[in-house]
C-alpha cells in the first residue's frame, strides 16, 4: 500500500462506502486507509467472503442481483469492481435500459435508487475495446443519465510502486450537482521497485514450489547475462516445454506479468520465475505484496483459491492514488459541510 500523509488518512473521515463485487476487499483497503467507513459489501464467492471477514469483520452479503436496492444503506461512495460480461443487446443506444441481464445493471439500479456523491469502478482493460467500444459507451451512457459526470482511464500497477504490469480501466464519476468538470487521472505514484524486493527468502519456501524438467530452456541473451540491471516491465528470458501460456519464465530484476484468476500451464496464474538459480511460481504471500496488500493481510488457507482471489483483486495503490486525486477535487467540503449519509 501506498504510504499516505496524515491530511490525506483522515480526508474520508466522514464517508461512508459501499463494496460491490468486493473480492477480497482491495477498494475496502484503499477507501479505509482515507479513513472512510464500509457500510456495505456484496460478494457471491463464499471463499473471497470468509476472507473479507477475516480482515474487516463483516461479511458480504452474497449475490447483488438477488438483494434490493432498498436493503442497502445510505453511503457516499459506491465502488466494485464489476465483472465484464457480453452486454447482448450493446448498441441500441438506450443506455440504462441496455444494461438489463448485466451484472452492471446492478450497479445502475443501486445508483439510480441511492444516489452517492461518487461512484468508482474497475474493470480489465479490455473492457473498452469490447464490442468495439459499444460496450463501454453504454455504461458511460447510462451513468450520465443517471446523473453522474463520468472520467475513466487504463492505469497501469506498474507505475504506481508495484511490480506487475497489470493495466485496468478506472471510471470515476461525480454527481453532476458537485460541479466537476474536469478530472486528471494520475500517471504514476509511489516509489517504484522489482518483483526481486518483493519475494520470500529461499529458506521459507517449500520445494514443491520449484519447477524441475527437462524441457527448460533460455534465451541466449539470459545466457550471456544481459539482464542484470533493473527494468520495469516483465522480461521474458525462457519457456518451459512450447512457451505456452503459463510456460514463460520471467527475470526478477523486472516486474511480474499480470496475476490472473484462470488459466493453464504450470505456472498458471502467477507465471514463472529464475529466482537464484531456480525456477519457480510465486507464492500467494508475494501474489498479495504485489497487488499492494499490506503485510498483515490474512489471505485464504487454500493456495488455489489465494491465487485466484489475488487475480480477481484490484491494485491498491493505484486505488488509492486515484482516491487522492479525489480529494484533490475538494468537491466534497468535508470541513465545511457535514457528509449526508446517515
Amino acid at each position: 500500500m501506498l504510504e499516505l500523509t496524515e491530511d490525506y488518512e483522515k480526508s474520508l473521515l466522514k464517508l461512508k462506502f459501499i463494496d460491490l463485487f468486493a473480492g477480497i476487499g482491495g477498494f475496502h483497503l484503499a477507501l479505509s486507509s482515507f479513513g472512510a467507513k464500509c457500510v456495505f459489501a456484496s460478494e457471491w464467492d463464499k471463499h473471497a467472503q470468509e476472507v473479507y471477514e477475516n480482515n474487516f469483520r463483516i461479511k458480504p452479503a452474497g449475490d447483488i442481483t438477488k438483494i434490493s436496492a432498498e436493503d442497502i444503506p445510505k453511503h457516499d461512495i459506491l465502488c466494485g469492481g464489476f465483472p465484464c460480461q457480453a452486454f447482448s443487446i450493446s448498441g441500441k443506444q438506450r443506455g440504462f435500459e441496455d444494461t438489463r441481464g448485466t451484472l452492471f445493471f446492478d450497479i445502475a439500479r443501486i445508483l439510480e435508487a441511492h444516489q452517492p456523491k461518487i461512484a468508482f469502478l474497475e474493470n480489465v482493460a479490455n473492457f473498452a475495446k469490447h464490442d468495439n467500444g459499444n460496450t463501454l459507451n453504454i455504461v458511460l451512457e447510462s451513468l450520465s443519465n443517471l446523473g453522474y459526470k463520468v472520467f475513466y482511464n487504463v492505469l497501469n500497477a506498474s507505475n504506481f510502486g508495484l511490480p506487475q504490469a497489470r493495466e485496468r480501466i478506472y471510471i470515476v464519476c461525480f454527481k453532476k450537482d458537485l460541479n466537476i468538470s474536469t478530472f486528471q487521472f494520475p500517471e504514476k505514484d509511489g516509489k517504484q521497485s522489482t518483483l526481486k524486493d518483493h519475494l520470500i527468502s529461499d529458506q521459507e519456501i517449500k520445494s514443491d514450489f520449484y519447477i524441475e524438467r527437462d524441457d527448460i530452456q533460455f534465451s541466449d541473451k539470459f545466457k550471456n547475462q544481459l539482464f542484470e540491471q533493473t527494468y520495469y516491465k516483465p522480461i521474458r528470458i525462457g519457456t518451459v516445454n512450447k512457451g505456452g501460456q503459463g510456460e514463460r519464465i520471467y527475470d526478477i530484476n523486472g516486474h511480474a506479468i499480470t496475476l490472473s484468476a484462470y488459466g493453464g500451464g504450470i505456472g498458471a496464474k502467477t507465471g514463472l520465475y529464475s529466482v537464484n538459480g531456480k525456477i519457480r511460481k510465486l507464492l500467494p504471500q508475494e501474489c498479495s505484496r504485489i497487488m499492494g496488500f499490506p503485510p498483515n493481510f490474512k489471505i485464504a488457507n487454500s493456495n488455489s483459491q489465494a491465487y485466484k482471489q489475488f487475480g480477481n483483486s484490484v491494485a491498491v495503490n493505484v486505488v488509492q492514488s486515484i482516491l487522492k486525486r479525489i480529494v484533490d477535487t475538494k468537491c466534497l467540503n468535508l470541513k465545511e459541510e457535514p457528509i449526508l449519509a446517515q
